[in-house]
Order: structure tokens, then sequence, then C-alpha cells
């Protein structure tokens, strides 16, 4: 007789664990409601007591960051581009009993609001301003879900754009801006670069008629550069009164006196067409002398 109520009490024993004992992980925390009525503070982590045949029941929230994906969302910026933005929220659970209390559906909800208030922020800003400020933007959505979520309970820890696809026709056009902005730059250096150089010979120019001598010393140095060469040939033209004196000067002008004075004689009997050779002018003989401009027969070339 005894040996049935045993069995009996045994099984209502071990209904009443199994409904009433739940193990909580460590990043788990449960929200109990008794009989309808949430208590007041969250259960867990470890073996919690619950009391058993539905009176109690309990809701777990998981603690851990949650990652939430935006789909995604087709935009049209303040310049009427229509761009696709892809981004990540990462969200904590502070309190998660306002996380179960105050929203139906906490992960979801904070999903949409950061959707919106994504495409909301690029709306109002042109293309440039999308591709250059992704971090203030980042920093405007996190800025803006936390105030808003807050009251759910849950701590908006980053927000990032992951990407931002642009049309082909976009991306063509931003192409040849960009290869035209580079062209510009270096046409910009390269008149920079002339005009310093400009200046540099300006003033070398102005050391080097100051003082003779460094005109000759910058030819010495570059005949040592161009010999570095093989197979080359230097041509080093040289004034001939560096290869005369003052009195063979005076020779060589007026020997080309003669020749021109001579060319000068033969050119009217050539045009007259005269049969004969053009005279000979001899500008040792007294009446050339002055023709030839010579005061003195001592400078008459012989």
């Amino acid at each position: 007789m005894w040996i049935p109520l045993l069995i009996l009490a045994s099984l209502i024993t071990l209904i009443f664990l199994s409904t009433s004992l739940k193990v909580l992980r460590e990043y788990e925390r449960a929200i109990v409601f008794r009989l309808g009525r949430a208590r007041n503070r969250p259960i867990g982590p470890g073996l919690v007591l619950m009391l058993p045949f539905g009176i109690d029941r309990a809701q777990v929230v998981d603690l851990r960051t949650k990652v939430i994906q935006i789909p995604t969302q087709e935009v049209i910026t303040r310049d009427n581009i229509s761009i696709g933005v892809d981004a990540v929220v990462y969200a904590d659970v502070q309190s998660p009993a306002d996380a179960v209390l105050r929203v139906e559906q906490y992960m979801p909800a904070t999903l949409q609001l950061a959707a919106t208030t994504l495409r909301s922020i690029i709306g109002r800003m042109e293309l440039d301003e999308v591709l250059a400020k992704r971090a203030e933007i980042n920093l405007e959505v996190q800025e803006i879900l936390d105030a808003r979520v807050e009251q759910w309970g849950i701590d908006i820890t980053a927000v990032e754009i992951k990407d931002i696809s642009l049309p082909a026709e976009m991306k063509r056009a931003m192409a040849r801006q960009a290869e035209a902005e580079r062209e510009r730059r270096a046409k910009v250096i390269m008149s920079d670069g002339e005009l310093q150089a400009a200046v540099k010979l300006a003033e070398a120019a102005r050391l080097i008629s100051s003082e003779p001598a460094a005109l000759q010393l910058r030819l010495y140095q570059t005949m040592v550069e161009v010999s570095t060469q093989p197979n080359m040939t230097i041509v080093l033209p040289v004034p001939i009164e560096l290869l005369a004196g003052q009195g063979e000067t005076n020779r060589g002008a007026a020997l080309g006196q003669a020749a021109v004075a001579a060319a000068a004689a033969a050119i009217p009997k050539l045009a007259q067409g005269k049969e004969g050779t053009a005279p000979v002018l001899n500008p040792a003989s007294p009446e050339n002398i002055g023709a030839l401009g010579l005061t003195d027969k001592s400078t008459v070339p012989k």
C-alpha cells in the first residue's frame, strides 16, 4: 500500500523539480512573470527556482552584444543621386526588464529605427559629403539611435557603414573628374617648377655677370661633365684675340678690309658684262692706303 504512494510522491516531486528549476548561463537573465505580473528584478545566472505548474513563466534575455545587419538601403542624396548603403549596428542590452516590458521585440525595433535614421541622415547630404564623411555619419547615427533606444534598455555601442554602392555612370564620371584633377595638379606643379627654375637661373646669371671668371669656370665644369660620355667630339670656340698678339690682330683686320675693297671694285665690271677678271687691289700701294683707312705703311699687311 505504501509503495504506490511513494511512487506517486516521487512523480510529483520530479514534475515539481522539472518545472520549477531552470539553469541560466552567465550571459543570460530571466524576466519572471508570476501569474502575469513581472517581478521587480531579473534572475540569473546559474540555477534558479520558480513556482511550478505555469505559475512562474520566464523570458530569457541575452546580454551579449548584438550585431544588427542593416540591409542595403536605396537612398537619394540631396543632389538627386541614387546610392545604396550597407551598415551594421552593435547594441548591448543594459536593462533586460525594459527590453522585455517596453518594446515588443527590441531587436527588430532597433533594426527598423537604425535603417530609418540612416536613410534620413544620408538623404540630406550630398554625394561628396557622404563619401568623405563616413565617420561623421556613423557618429551622428549612433547618437540619434542611442537617444531613441535608451528607453528600451538598449545601448548602441557602434554604427559602421560597410559599403556605399554607386551607379556605373556615376563611377565613370567620378573617374574622369579624378583624372582631370590629377592633370590639373601636375600642370600646376610643373608651372611652379618652371617659375622657381627661372628665378634661380636669373639669380645665377646676375652672379656670373658680376664675375667674368665665373663663366670660364662654368665652361670648364661643363667640359668635365661632357667628357665622361664616350664617342663624343667637343668643339670649343676660342676668340682669335687669345691666339695672336695685338700686331697680328691689326694685320688680320687689314687683310679683311683689303678683300672687301677688291670685291667692291670687281662688282661694277661684272655688272656691265665686260670680260676679264676682277682687278686685284694691292693694299700696299700708296693710292690704296687711304682707301683702306690706313694711315701708316707700317700697318699694311705684307
